[in-house]
């Protein structure tokens, strides 16, 4: 079991999972902006992403990446996926040999189209690599909601590690399972969050239930066929790594990717809806990142699609919709897996 954990990223989700670990492990988390260290270490808050929570006393905080990873035998990952490679390279010199690497980062690299743990394999070859994901909410999650998540391992040793990160990271109200299909938990986490842009257009465009119903259906026909086709198992898109995190994505006032989809829904440009937030809403990254993929692996993913070329392209979102009914007719279960 980890005696040392050091968390790099303090955005929502990491300062989340910091403040779960902190009481439990010796644990440090990493900012990158020197300024919200020192504020984080003084107020222990995090008003810019996480409001409610507050970070415990045993939790220290640091701007400086080395002393931040010297030493640890856990490395949690909870950068945005555009700058996951940079802060693992840099910090790699300093990571101890073996030391198994968790990311809760729910996007793909782009231009390498690589899931973070392949990121991860890239730049510290033989350490062993897992992917904590589901649906989780972080402001939830810090407030204490019951939750429920799914790790998954690669490398050598994987089930062991998996276990011990179960029980590492389950508390009294969150509950950790373990899944042997990494490519397929990781693949669910990214994609989910296109389909939630989807959904949030949606909302935005003012429809009801039945349309959201829709898009999270349909969503998770292209999520499966995607990840199956790319090594991921049926199953798995089933589970909280994909049905669990795809409708909490969709529906909830909480989610990033839904509310940028939202504000699309509405008529605002992508770039003026992203000037305004520090927030990262891995979905528009990503989007891309998926279709080309899908395109690679021969896969229909029509969603996905079309919020590609709402964000990217400007194409206005009433005629996406448009697009999407007017496809042609088929059966309901036509390219599912």
């Amino acid at each position: 079991m980890a005696t040392r954990v050091v968390v790099l990223g303090a955005g929502s989700w990491g300062t989340t999972l910091a403040a779960m670990l902190g009481p439990r492990v010796a644990t440090v988390l990493w900012a990158r902006r020197p300024e919200l260290a020192d504020r984080l270490s003084r107020e222990r808050r995090n008003p810019d992403y996480v409001g409610d929570l507050r970070l415990p006393d045993e939790v220290s905080v640091t701007a400086e990446l080395e002393r931040a990873v010297a030493g640890a035998d856990l490395v949690v990952m909870a950068v945005p996926s555009h700058g996951f490679r940079g802060v693992l390279s840099a910090a790699a010199p300093h990571i101890g040999p073996a030391v198994p690497v968790l990311s809760v980062t729910k996007g793909m690299e782009q231009g390498t189209l690589k899931r973070m743990t392949e990121v991860v394999a890239e730049v510290l070859p033989g350490h062993a690599r897992a992917v904590l994901t589901g649906p989780n909410l972080a402001e939830e999650v810090g407030l204490g909601h019951p939750t429920a998540s799914v790790v998954a391992v690669a490398g050598e040793g994987r089930d062991g590690l998996a276990t011990e990160l179960q029980q590492l990271c389950s508390t009294d109200t969150f509950r950790v399972y373990t899944n042997p299909d990494l490519v397929g938990c990781e693949l669910a986490g990214s994609v989910k969050n296109v389909m939630a842009i989807a959904s949030g257009i949606c909302d935005g465009m003012g429809f009801g239930d039945n349309t959201r119903a829709a898009v999270i259906t349909r969503g998770l026909a292209e999520l499966s066929r995607l990840g199956v086709a790319l090594g991921g198992q049926p199953l798995t898109f089933a589970g909280l790594a994909g049905m669990g995190d795809l409708v909490a994505t969709c529906m909830s006032r909480r989610s990033r990717n839904r509310w940028v989809g939202e504000q699309l829904g509405r008529g605002r440009s992508i770039a003026d809806i992203t000037a305004g937030t520090r927030m990262v809403a891995e979905g528009v990254r990503t989007s891309q990142a998926v279709v080309e993929l899908a395109a690679r692996a021969g896969v229909e993913t029509p969603i996905a699609c079309e919020v590609v070329a709402v964000i990217h392209e400007g194409k206005p979102a009433a005629e996406a919709l448009a697009s999407l009914m007017a496809r042609v007719m088929k059966a309901e279960l036509h390219g599912i897996i």
